[in-house]
């Protein structure tokens, strides 16, 4: 059985926010600093001022107000007319509504999407989690379009669930070869202390039934990116309902998905240091080329291992008894884009950063007996 995890950064379009550049920590401090002024419902005149302030810093005054264009059903569909290409009748209750529409989400490249394509068919696995995929409709066409071109079948049980962030980051798992999903549970409506759920996209839990007739439970989760804090409440979550799974006696289970830290982060600690899962980064075993750069002699601070400095962010844990039918594992990292002194072989096609499949390695185990 081959298991594999990818963060796929959306297939066909990503929402403008989780495409904009890392803001530098003192931009980031303006925006923490106007986000709590602005929250308060008694301001005073210190308060007002500061915000315009901020607001001039951060350049709200160069926001361009104009609308993008003009959203109409025509013919039973939608059209969108760019802005001052024709005069356009207000909306009123003797016509048809008229109004207009700024576009959240961008397209993403089609060299992109077929490296993303490339990767996924290259790896063929049985079993694929997917994390960060915007809708069911792009993954089907994804699936039964871009894959068969790589000549690999494409994958007949595929489900998606959105996140709850609302920016397209939602959920999937596909499979085939005979494995199947027989059950699904969300955590993702779990709340914390107050009335936010507990993971800002989500945490999924599937059970797969191998063709043998084994079961074997993956919890796929997507920890926040920004809130220490936040992060370390997650994984004790996580920590928790994999606790309760192997009360239940299931014993077959594997943790993956983006936990946006790195291994040594005491925010991972309940997950990382206080369970008995192992990573398959780590297994003597695990299959990865090493750089060629500059790079390639030391250990980058938060990095996989030697000669492999990408930022580790994405993690597959097995349970003892997964781990013993751990045969051969990797990372993928093809379709990624080298930054600094970093260099390792990319696809043909992977010309720049905007190319890359992702921002995330694929990460790929294999297992015996199941």
């Amino acid at each position: 059985m081959k298991i594999a995890t990818f963060n796929i950064e959306n297939v066909y379009h990503r929402d403008k926010s989780l495409m904009r550049p890392k803001l530098n920590k003192c931009v980031s401090d303006w925006v923490s600093e106007l986000d709590g002024l602005m929250h308060r419902i008694q301001k005073n005149a210190h308060d007002i001022d500061r915000i315009r302030e901020l607001t001039f810093l951060l350049g709200f005054e160069k926001t361009d107000h104009r609308p993008y264009g003009v959203l109409r059903k025509r013919q039973g569909e939608l059209f969108l007319k760019p802005h001052g290409s024709a005069h356009e009748p207000k909306a009123s209750r003797l016509t048809d509504w008229n109004g207009w529409v700024a576009l959240q989400t961008v397209a993403i490249p089609y060299n992109a999407t077929l490296n993303k394509a490339r990767l996924i068919a290259d790896t063929d696995a049985d079993v694929l989690v997917l994390q960060e995929v915007e809708d069911r409709a792009s993954l089907m066409a994804f699936n039964h379009g871009l894959l068969k071109e790589f000549d690999v079948e494409p994958y007949d049980q595929v489900l998606h669930l959105e996140g709850n962030d609302g920016h397209g980051r939602g959920m999937a798992i596909m499979a085939k070869n005979g494995y199947r999903l027989d059950t699904l549970k969300s955590h993702g409506l779990e709340p914390t202390d107050g009335q936010d759920p507990i993971f800002e996209v989500d945490c999924l839990e599937y059970a797969i039934i191998a063709p043998k007739g084994r079961s074997v439970h993956i919890l796929s989760a997507q920890f926040t990116s920004d809130k220490d804090n936040k992060r370390k409440v997650q994984a004790r979550k996580v920590a928790d309902i994999y606790g309760q799974m192997k009360a239940s006696g299931k014993q077959m289970i594997m943790v993956c998905g983006t936990l946006n830290d790195v291994s040594y982060s005491d925010c991972l600690t309940p997950l990382l240091r206080e369970t008995d899962l192992s990573d398959v980064s780590r297994h003597p075993g695990c299959s990865v080329e090493r750089d060629l750069g500059k790079g390639a002699g030391y250990f980058r601070l938060g990095a996989y291992r030697m000669g492999v400095n990408i930022r580790q962010k994405d993690y597959m844990l097995l349970s003892p008894e997964m781990k013993g039918r751990l045969t051969v594992c990797g990372l993928d990292r093809k379709g990624m884009w080298p930054e600094g002194n970093s260099r390792w072989e990319t696809y043909p096609g992977l010309k720049s950063r905007i190319h890359a499949a992702s921002t995330h390695p694929l990460i790929w185990g294999e297992f015996k007996n199941i």
